[in-house]
């Protein structure tokens, strides 16, 4: 596989399941899940349509906030729509990477847009998919080492 091939695959190609929370979750359960999921962002929905994103120093300032992480709602410190940084499963696998970097993030998620702020969740490409999917064509490329 040439090197156009690799940077050209879609991102839905390598894509891995996206963590959803309702908008409503507490904070604390929002952690819960993270840590039951391992993974370092969760995607907000209502109604099943993306409304905010939540990484892990979101749960930790929250948390050291002093606020009670039991009942304060996710909303309170999610990053919101515009806000947000996200890519289409047609999008291609460097563009994604350039995202990630350029914004200094761990995950995107990977939306189906249905209207104007109606966007469902529909994957995630994170550093973890990026590194494990040129570890793999890198194996390939040696001979499956």
């Amino acid at each position: 596989m040439s090197m156009n091939e690799i940077l050209s695959i879609t991102v839905d190609q390598i894509k891995s399941v996206p963590v959803v929370i309702e908008q409503e979750t507490s904070v604390y359960d929002a952690a819960v899940t993270m840590f039951l999921e391992d993974v370092g962002t969760l995607f907000v929905v209502k109604e099943n349509f993306l409304k905010g994103v939540v990484s892990r120093k979101d749960l930790l300032k929250a948390t050291l906030s002093g606020n009670s992480s039991a009942t304060m709602p996710v909303s309170v410190v999610m990053t919101r729509l515009p806000q947000i940084v996200y890519c289409s499963k047609n999008d291609i696998f460097i563009d994604a990477v350039r995202k990630i970097v350029e914004y200094n993030i761990d995950c995107l998620p990977i939306v189906s847009e249905e209207g104007p702020d109606q966007m469902r969740v529909t994957g995630r490409i994170s550093k973890t998919n990026i590194s494990r999917y040129i570890l793999e064509m890198g194996q390939a490329d040696m001979g499956g080492l």
